[in-house]
């Protein structure tokens, strides 16, 4: 690979300028003669003519009369960055392949040998070429001519070939592995990119060379090696109009195939940090070698960085000689650029004597490379490298071979003129530019480091084959242990016959026995403290005191008491968890232990207080964050410090930063308590002696404050519209938000239920996710939430979705889209009989859920309710019309009374609005 079209044009393509100032009279006859039908001749730069057949095969015809030779070289636009999972080196296993043979040309070495000719094959990223240099004779080039034809859709590609020949590659491989430069060479494309082709070595891994199928061998070959998928190009001494007819015979017969290359579409993400590995094996050298991503050839920068990659590696007069070779930290430097149609790497790297510290060099390199931009280069520095890359033009032509080569890597990108388009942009390159491109390119975060240290007893870990999985079961024997529960109807009226609901000290309890699988039961508990007046204040204390409790009691560490959770089978927090029967008693009695006794070590604390500040800060960001509390920020309507005010993330940091152990200690003593509560309790275990632990666990433990209901209120608010930017994020946010005077028992609250099923709580088939992922395709996820009263009449409605930056306006007007179109055409029929019908399926589910009946009923008993009203309200639901339904939707959500939010990127949304 190479950097860029500079380098192409230093490294083999010289010989293009160079002879064509010498072709002979003959081309021009060749252009003046009727072509072969169907070709159609393309365009011409200095004595090369492109032609083009049916088939779509381009044809390169560039003849030189000065020397008695002549190159046939095809290239094919197919390179290791075609492979798939698993088939890592395919492309150039097969290039190997090429040469086994085809029914016409059975033994093409041989015919090689025979003929003198000079023959290889090179496979690259991005496509795989295949030439011969021989003496110029017609007979030379018909036999080449129909050989490359033959073997482009006729080579065997046979399983025995694969075999033999695999063997060779993984030889190839295995060369590879003994060079210290091409290791690090391939750690270094794996770890420089994350997703993109180019990460994978061309030779390909051990594993794929020695197992890829034949068939996939055969179809890889079958899809790329067609004409419409290669260049053909004939360099030297030949007749133009005689060879061209031969191509017309040869390769014209070859149909256009019928399929579509395949589509490759991924492109490498920014690189957002430097990254640094090291490779330990044997060896006598030391390398330190960086890696940073740079533009793909066809960029305006990729010419100004080949400058910039000679003026550092040069040898004698780069840079890097200077600052390293010549101080004596470094044996060698280097410099070279790897790109082709997609952003490559630019390497650059040091040799460091075995046993000499590597530090000092990678530190030096590191600082002679990323201060190349503060000084630009001189007119010297820039002359020289012109005239560099003009001698090498001039003299190149002396080895014909590389015209193949050299304009292989032209076709790779699109066109093979691109060779003189950057030839001839050479004296236009200025040292602004070069530096320019430096400051762009060669930064920390875009940097990769790999170190080569030889090591003859690295520490490596081999891990051996998995064996089948015939050998692991071989003496397994199942258990006869057959786990039971019973059939249980979940209807709301043998729930509520099931269940016995008493009081026990403070707490109301409903107690639920049935046989489960497992002897699994659920618990789940509510404990309700403080009033109004005495919270005033004491929201981190109180959360802060909530969050200290698993972290240490009188009688277990924090680990211990981990391990006793375990050991019980508690699975869950101390307010909703789950057990076994077997279990329960000593669970609840271990729970009750924990909140009563929790004894709020100094460290644990501490460690608490810095993880909780650390997530704040970490959140201060993000989208989501911004958005939500920009909008709870703006419907707040009560004083700092009461309990129900939201805080913003700046008090909650500040609150936390004043927050005081003997603080938490004392909110714990004087409001922890269980005189007002509920727990249910599910599943498989004996009513009597749990009603027993109850009240010895719980019983007589009382809150020394005052306890009331701590209700809620909407206050009118004016509409919100506000943009906020979350810079370098990926994702953006979108919410919104009204107020409802709506209670959980209003006659409207099951239509709007319905409504919002249909509306966007219903998952991928609710209209609003339907418009903005299924049709727009704008949200990978979003929806709506409907939030009733359940003692006040402090309803909500809201609407969030998530989505790149540069779409989020597409989405805030396709949000508002459907909401007007549901005001004006309603909901359909089928909605919502689709509605209704996976709203009562749910609650059904939940039913059969033990977690769930549990936690229903210390809300029902906390409401002074059972399941009863849950099946008044499914029969609301049944009952519900379409036209009272929308009534209801109309009645309530008004787009106009929306507050919005959004938060994103807005650097990335300008730039998106700005494209054409």
């Amino acid at each position: 690979m190479n950097n860029s079209r500079l380098n192409t044009i230093a490294a083999a393509s010289m010989l293009l300028c160079g002879l064509s100032f010498v072709a002979t009279g003959s081309a021009w006859a060749a252009n003046a003669q009727a072509l072969p039908a169907g070709v159609v001749k393309g365009p011409s730069v200095e004595g090369i003519t492109e032609y083009r057949l049916p088939n779509g095969l381009k044809v390169l015809l560039f003849p030189d009369a000065s020397k008695p030779t002549i190159t046939v070289n095809v290239t094919y636009l197919v390179g290791s960055r075609h492979e798939n999972y698993g088939e890592t080196g395919m492309a150039h296993l097969l290039e190997h392949m090429m040469f086994k043979g085809s029914p016409k040309n059975r033994s093409i070495p041989q015919e090689f040998s025979n003929r003198g000719m000079e023959f290889n094959g090179t496979t690259s990223f991005d496509r795989t070429n295949y030439y011969e240099v021989f003496q110029a004779s017609q007979d030379n080039l018909k036999w080449a001519l129909d050989m490359e034809a033959d073997r482009m859709v006729h080579s065997f590609v046979a399983r025995k070939d694969l075999d033999s020949e695999m063997t060779v590659v993984r030889n190839e491989y295995e060369s590879g592995e003994n060079s210290p430069f091409s290791v690090l060479l391939k750690r270094m494309h794996s770890v420089a990119y994350d997703w993109h082709s180019y990460g994978r070595s061309t030779i390909g891994n051990r594993s794929d060379i020695e197992n890829v199928g034949i068939k996939n061998l055969q179809d890889f070959y079958h899809t790329y090696y067609q004409p419409d998928n290669a260049v053909l190009l004939v360099a030297g001494k030949f007749d133009p109009a005689q060879t061209l007819a031969w191509i017309g015979k040869s390769f014209g017969k070859i149909p256009k195939p019928k399929r579509k290359l395949p589509p490759f579409w991924t492109v490498e993400p920014t690189q957002d940090g430097e990254r640094m590995f090291t490779v330990r094996r044997k060896g006598d050298v030391q390398i330190v070698m960086l890696g940073y991503k740079v533009p793909g050839a066809l960029q305006a920068d990729s010419d100004a960085l080949s400058f910039m990659s000679e003026i550092l590696g040069d040898t004698p007069t780069g840079r890097l000689h200077k600052a390293l070779v010549e101080s004596g930290k470094a044996a060698q430097v280097f410099s070279f650029g790897e790109t082709g149609y997609a952003p490559g790497l630019q390497l650059i790297g040091a040799v460091v004597k075995a046993g000499q510290p590597l530090e000092p060099v990678r530190d030096a390199l590191i600082d002679t490379v990323e201060s190349f931009a503060k000084t630009p280069p001189t007119e010297e520095e820039m002359e020289r490298t012109r005239r560099n890359f003009a001698n090498s033009i001039e003299k190149s032509l002396n080895d014909p071979q590389r015209v193949g080569v050299a304009l292989s890597e032209e076709i790779s990108l699109g066109d093979w003129r691109l060779l003189f388009e950057g030839r001839d942009k050479l004296p236009t390159i200025t040292s602004r530019q070069v530096a320019d491109v430096a400051a762009r390119y060669l930064k920390r975060d875009n940097r990769v480091v790999g170190e080569f240290i030889p090591e003859d007893n690295p520490q490596r870990a081999d891990i051996p084959p998995a064996p089948a999985v015939e050998e692991v079961m071989k003496d397994f024997k199942g258990k006869d242990t057959v786990l039971t529960s019973e059939v249980f109807d979940p209807s709301q009226d043998n729930v509520n016959a099931r269940t016995e609901i008493k009081d026990i000290g403070g707490l109301k309890v409903a107690l639920l026995p049935k046989k489960n699988r497992g002897e699994a039961v659920s618990v789940s508990l509510q404990l309700h403290w403080g009033d109004e007046k005495n919270l005033f204040n004491r929201f981190i204390e109180m959360n802060a005191a909530n969050e200290m409790l698993m972290r240490g009691t009188s009688k277990y560490t924090r680990e211990q008491l981990a391990d006793a959770f375990s050991r019980l089978k508690i699975s869950g927090n101390l307010y909703n968890f789950e057990t076994t029967g077997p279990n329960l008693d000593e669970a609840l009695r271990l729970v009750a232990h924990v909140l009563r006794e929790a004894s709020f070590p100094a460290a644990e604390f501490e460690q608490l207080r810095q993880q909780w500040i650390v997530g704040l800060e970490a959140s201060r960001s993000e989208p989501q964050v911004l958005a939500s509390e920009a909008l709870a920020k703006h419907f707040n309507h009560y004083p700092k410090g009461d309990i129900r005010n939201t805080m913003s993330l700046d008090d909650q940091l500040a609150a936390l930063k004043a927050l005081k152990l003997e603080d938490v200690k004392a909110f714990h003593d004087q409001y922890y308590g269980a005189d007002h509560g509920e727990l249910a309790i599910v599943g498989d275990f004996d009513k009597a002696a749990i009603s027993k632990t109850i009240a010895e666990s719980f019983g007589g433990w009382n809150s020394k404050v005052a306890y009331a209901k701590v209700l809620r209120t909407n206050q009118d608010k004016a509409p919100l519209q506000v943009n906020l930017n979350a810079p370098d994020k990926e994702n953006g946010f979108y919410a919104a938000q009204m107020d409802l005077d709506l209670n959980v028992n209003d006659a409207d609250y099951p239509l709007l239920d319905l409504a919002n099923y249909i509306f966007g709580d219903g998952g991928l088939k609710s209209r609003l996710m339907d418009r903005i992922r299924q049709k727009d395709g704008l949200s990978y996820g979003g929806g709506s939430n409907l939030q009733p009263g359940e003692e006040d009449r402090a309803g909500g409605f809201a609407i969030n979705a998530i989505a790149a930056p540069q779409n989020l306006k597409k989405l805030e007007a396709a949000v508002r889209d459907e909401l007007e179109r549901v005001r004006k055409d309603g909901f359909t029929e089928a909605e919502l009989a689709g509605a209704k019908s996976g709203l009562l399926q749910q609650r059904v589910q939940n039913r059969t859920k033990d977690n769930v009946l549990a936690a229903g009923w210390t809300r029902n008993l906390y409401l002074g309710r059972t399941y009863s009203w849950s099946k008044e309200y499914e029969a609301k639901l049944k009952a519900a019309t379409l036209e009272q339904v929308n009534a209801a939707f109309r009645k309530y959500i008004d787009p106009a009374k929306l507050s919005v939010a959004i938060a994103g990127d807005q650097a990335k949304a300008g730039a998106a609005s700005r494209k054409p």
